[in-house]
């Protein structure tokens, strides 16, 4: 139902700027070629859509260059629709003669700029999203605590480009963290993407250190093995390289934070999703020890809070992350509110939070547009 609803959207986007710019300036006006010039590129994108279903095997590696021309296409025409209604609509209700079609190309190249700055440069466009979160419960000393979250780094789609990832881990430190928490998918498939970036994920700092859990990419169940005993060594040698690198994993385990007299419990879970996703998560050992404390969950995928956190804990604080947003959003609009519920930032269901990351890296398609990665800083405050 899900994919249904985005193949259906999708081919709106295609298909409805199309059949309004030649219902409104190309048909009748014998205007055969300008016809022809409109539809093709429409026709193209829609046999390769196609023709990568059908071939996903060959062709996927090319399928996020696809996403982005198709993207360059439906886009600005859709920006050209927009603004053409709107000024053809002030010329009906004014009696004025503005140049529609002229003034509507404008935005729609505005919106064609913009575009290809999101696959050139939208990737490395790293911000830093500040949020604070109030509890009764939270310990006194605790007050003003820190917390730097990170997820969806998707090392292998960074190869040869180890620059903008020493730029993030800059910006993280430049923080000055009190904790560091990574809320999975470090690679994309295979543990040997960590090889050129060990040293800079080292790099990554807090006062009581950094913690990570694994995501659905984290199992490398995207690729194939020659058995599954090379993708279960593949896992073990994931967690060994974050160890390496100071990064303590929490697999269905917590640790305790210190402060004076007082203490909170950071938890974390393996990879909890609906279907076709993983679900590992075993948050009952995970929180044993924990009743009573101030609790923060490290969950990789959000609907886990729906299904298990809320209706079955006290869990107050849930980190997620997953969703990338989908990589893109248009005036706070993502594809994304289609497949999950919580899909960007913080979350509130009385006293409790969830706050879901849009990822630091991508994957399947090298952009990023108003989905920028994300370094998240989240404060807690005692209520």
């Amino acid at each position: 139902m899900i994919l249904l609803r985005v193949t259906i959207f999708f081919l709106v986007m295609l298909l409805l700027p199309d059949w309004y710019i030649h219902r409104i300036y190309i048909k009748g006006k014998n205007n055969r070629l300008y016809g022809r010039l409109l539809w093709w590129p429409t026709i193209a994108l829609l046999v390769l859509l196609a023709g990568s279903i059908v071939f996903h095997d060959y062709v996927h590696n090319y399928f996020g260059i696809y996403l982005i021309i198709a993207l360059c296409f439906c886009i600005p025409k859709l920006t050209f629709m927009f603004f053409s209604l709107l000024f053809r609509g002030i010329n009906k209700l004014t009696g004025l003669h503005l140049p529609h079609a002229t003034i509507s190309t404008l935005p729609a190249l505005a919106m064609l700029g913009y575009i290809l700055f999101g696959a050139i440069k939208g990737k490395e466009n790293f911000k830093v999203r500040e949020v604070t979160f109030y509890s009764e419960n939270l310990p006194e000393t605790f007050d003003g605590y820190r917390i730097l979250q990170i997820s969806d780094i998707h090392s292998g789609s960074w190869k040869g480009n180890r620059g903008a990832l020493e730029k993030a881990m800059d910006i993280c430190n430049l923080q000055k963290a009190d904790l560091a928490l990574f809320t999975g998918d470090l690679v994309n498939s295979r543990a040997d993407e960590l090889l050129e970036f060990t040293d800079v994920f080292a790099r990554l700092k807090a006062t009581d250190g950094v913690y990570s859990v694994l995501g659905n990419h984290d199992y490398g169940t995207y690729v194939k093995w020659s058995s599954e005993a090379d993708r279960l060594a593949n896992i073990d040698s994931l967690i060994v390289r974050e160890n390496r690198m100071g990064w303590k994993m929490l697999n269905n385990s917590h640790t305790i934070i210190r402060k004076g007299n007082d203490s909170i419990a950071v938890i974390g879970v393996e990879n909890s999703g609906r279907p076709p996703f993983p679900d590992y998560a075993r948050l009952k050992d995970a929180s044993k020890g924990t009743e009573g404390m101030f609790q923060i969950l490290m969950s990789h995928d959000p609907t886990h809070w729906r299904r298990e956190v809320l209706p079955d804990t006290d869990i107050e604080l849930t980190l997620s992350g997953h969703t990338h947003d989908m990589q893109i959003t248009f005036f706070g609009f993502s594809v994304s509110s289609f497949i999950y519920p919580e899909h960007n930032g913080m979350y509130m269901e009385g006293n409790r939070g969830l706050y879901v990351n849009i990822g630091l890296g991508h994957v399947l398609f090298p952009m990023r547009l108003g989905a920028w990665p994300e370094i998240t800083i989240i404060t807690l405050k005692k209520k």
